[in-house]
């Protein structure tokens, strides 16, 4: 039932207010429906509960029974007594007669609880309260156990978590309560006046308390039509709605302003009962004829007389997969296979390149180490080229003077840069 209420509030807009008030009854069902228009719609509301059965026996499809399921021997099951309100309680077991009994206005006070007189050995066991309404469809039960001993100290009652467990006195007397004031199980009720159906149309944009009441129907044969779709016939309940349990609406010839939200409302206040039915009806556009042409048969032209049905023929096609996409599967393959070579070549110069520098790096120190270890001093040849960036000309090579002042000079040069 909560299901189908929140699928009503969540998938039919406007249904939310309705559901708020517990008085309209529980929904029990919500759908959709989309029909074109200019057809006709049919909106089921079924309930098996609302079949009007006058008790013309004076409501014998009520009855009480008490049952008592001994532990020994094999969990006997033994019919205890019962009752209805026609007659006079039935008592089984000649042992029980005056002894056990229930009220006598058990269905005026709905006081069906079983009194057990001078309690014997043999009253031990699980009983059980089955209230039955066959009318209503309505079945309750409850158990109690009974346990008997014969000191009055261990005389108690508590609660297992499933059942009451009474420990009764030997020889004392003991009321298993079993109580329902329900109206449908006491008498002086009517039971025709308390059976309604109804139908509200709610239109889009409505507020749900502002919905159109369409039809009242009640089990007394009572019929209250509102507004002017049922005089006109466009809407319609069955007249025997009551006898068939079938309060579906019939909607013809539809139109857009038949859109909306349709709810179908039963009410069994004397089985306490209340189901709504709610249905949210779009209208579409009508169908459009079939404009097939009929095929014409002409007088001069005859069908040949064929031997037999000829079985239908089923061709298969397979459409070749165009060029392009060929092509352009077989550019992606390319551009990664020429990503994959240009990050491997990549990696292989970086990797050379890492290598050559440390290897320049490796004989560089071992010169270093060299020159260090032997005392010799390198002198850079640049410098000294300096000193002989001149061109020697052939005019002072027998000079022995200027090539004197010029060993002196360059040692000076090479003196001060030592000490520097």
């Amino acid at each position: 039932m909560a299901l189908l209420q929140i699928l009503a509030v969540l998938f039919l807009p406007g249904a939310w207010g309705q559901s708020s008030s517990s008085r309209l009854g529980a929904v029990v069902e919500a759908k959709n429906v989309t029909l074109p228009a200019g057809s006709n719609a049919i909106l089921p509301c079924h309930s098996p509960h609302m079949v009007w059965i006058q008790d013309r026996l004076k409501d014998r499809q009520r009855v009480v029974h008490w049952d008592l399921v001994r532990s020994s021997p094999e969990n006997s099951v033994e019919r205890v007594l019962d009752m209805s309100p026609g007659a006079n309680q039935r008592v089984y077991n000649a042992f029980n007669k005056g002894r056990v009994f229930i009220p006598d206005s058990a269905f005026s006070d709905g006081n069906f609880s079983l009194i057990i007189n001078n309690v014997a050995a043999t009253d031990k066991g699980v009983y059980t309260c089955n209230l039955h309404h066959h009318y209503c469809q309505i079945h309750q039960s409850i158990q109690i156990q009974v346990d008997v001993t014969k000191s009055t100290r261990k005389e108690k009652r508590y609660w297992d978590g499933e059942k009451t467990i009474l420990v009764v006195l030997l020889g004392s007397s003991v009321v298993l309560p079993c109580v329902n004031r329900r109206p449908l199980w006491r008498e002086g009720l009517q039971e025709d006046q308390q059976q309604v159906a109804h139908w509200d149309f709610q239109p889009p944009g409505v507020r749900p308390d502002k919905a159109d009441r369409l039809v009242d129907l009640y089990a007394s044969g009572e019929r209250r039509d509102y507004g002017p779709l049922f005089a006109q016939s466009k809407m319609s309940v069955a007249e025997n709605a009551f006898t068939l349990g079938d309060f579906s609406l019939f909607i013809s010839d539809l139109r857009p302003a038949d859109k909306g939200l349709y709810s179908c409302h039963l009410h069994h206040h004397y089985c306490g009962l209340h189901e709504r039915r709610i249905f949210r009806l779009t209208v579409g556009p009508p169908l459009l004829p079939d404009s097939t042409p009929a095929p014409r048969i002409f007088q001069n032209d005859e069908p040949e007389p064929s031997e037999g049905v000829e079985p239908p023929r089923v061709v298969n096609v397979f459409i070749p997969e165009h060029r392009s996409y060929f092509m352009q599967h077989l550019g992606y393959f390319l551009a990664t296979f020429l990503l994959l070579g240009f990050i491997i070549i990549a990696l292989i110069m970086l990797t050379r390149r890492r290598k050559k520098r440390g290897l320049e790096y490796e004989l560089g120190r071992s010169h270093r180490g060299t020159a260090i270890a032997g005392g010799e001093v390198t002198l850079d040849c640049t410098e000294l080229k300096s000193c002989n960036q001149e061109p020697l000309n052939s005019e002072y090579k027998n000079n022995i003077m200027k090539e004197r002042d010029m060993a002196k000079d360059c040692n000076k040069e090479f003196d001060g840069k030592m000490w520097k």
